[in-house]
């Protein structure tokens, strides 16, 4: 309950109400909670305090707004851990215990710009492969993942041989090539108009962009994907070690 009289500021105190329910079950992920009205008339306190309060647990990452329908417990985040391992999207839904699917926006075989031509070590008008769909886990839009792959080094591909296996794991069995490693680059930004209809978030809500070169042995480019990940579902996790 919320205590007047305790030295604790009241917008602290709603928070703190707030988010033991989330920690101890009492309200799931996707709930909608009270609006700031209701909050205002069952405490007796203003709307302003109310709104601080959300506020900060929005922040926090316990709620998310969704205009025009209100605030909603967000779900727990699904998390890559950067321990030294290279692995695609469908491996790392199926080790978290989720199930992966996709929704291709479009496959299509296109000339190579100058800059993708750049990272996959190939001439510019190069035949690519510019495969673009949503990533799913357990039936909800996580990413928005854009591959651009050399049509020369990996040959006759299409959008079906995906659909049992990953790609990954497609072209190491298909083409007898190791995929060996891979360099990442992850920045925070908003989504755009299109990126937030995919991801069935709000216009400007945080993402997470990141880019990766991804190396077969030899240090030969295998692809360059642009991916978008919705920041109130995925983290990243990296695992470091001081040397001397």
């Amino acid at each position: 309950m919320i205590n007047k009289n305790s030295p604790l500021p009241i917008y602290y105190q709603l928070a703190e109400l707030i988010k033991g329910k989330i920690v101890n079950g009492d309200i799931q992920a996707g709930d909608l909670i009270p609006s700031e009205r209701q909050f205002s008339e069952q405490f007796d306190i203003s709307r302003m305090t109310v709104r601080q309060a959300i506020n900060n647990l929005v922040n926090e990452g316990y709620l998310y707004r969704h205009k025009g329908k209100g605030t909603y417990v967000t779900s727990k985040k699904l998390e890559h851990k950067f321990i030294g391992e290279l692995t695609s999207f469908t491996e790392d839904m199926k080790q978290e215990g989720y199930e992966p699917s996709s929704q291709w926006i479009h496959f299509d075989k296109i000339p190579a710009s100058k800059e993708i031509a750049n990272y996959l070590k190939i001439e510019s008008n190069e035949p690519v492969y510019e495969m673009k769909r949503v990533r799913l886990a357990d039936q909800v839009p996580i990413a928005i993942e854009t591959v651009y792959m050399s049509a020369q080094l990996i040959p006759n591909l299409t959008p079906q041989q995906m659909e049992q296996q990953s790609l990954y794991q497609y072209i190491e069995k298909q083409y007898g090539v190791n995929i060996v490693d891979g360099v990442q680059t992850i920045e925070s930004t908003i989504a755009s108009e299109q990126e937030a209809i995919l991801l069935e978030i709000p216009e400007g809500a945080p993402i997470l962009r990141m880019q990766q070169q991804t190396f077969l042995e030899g240090k030969t480019p295998l692809e360059f994907v642009i991916s978008s990940y919705r920041a109130d579902r995925y983290k990243f996790t990296i695992e470091i070690r001081r040397t001397f």
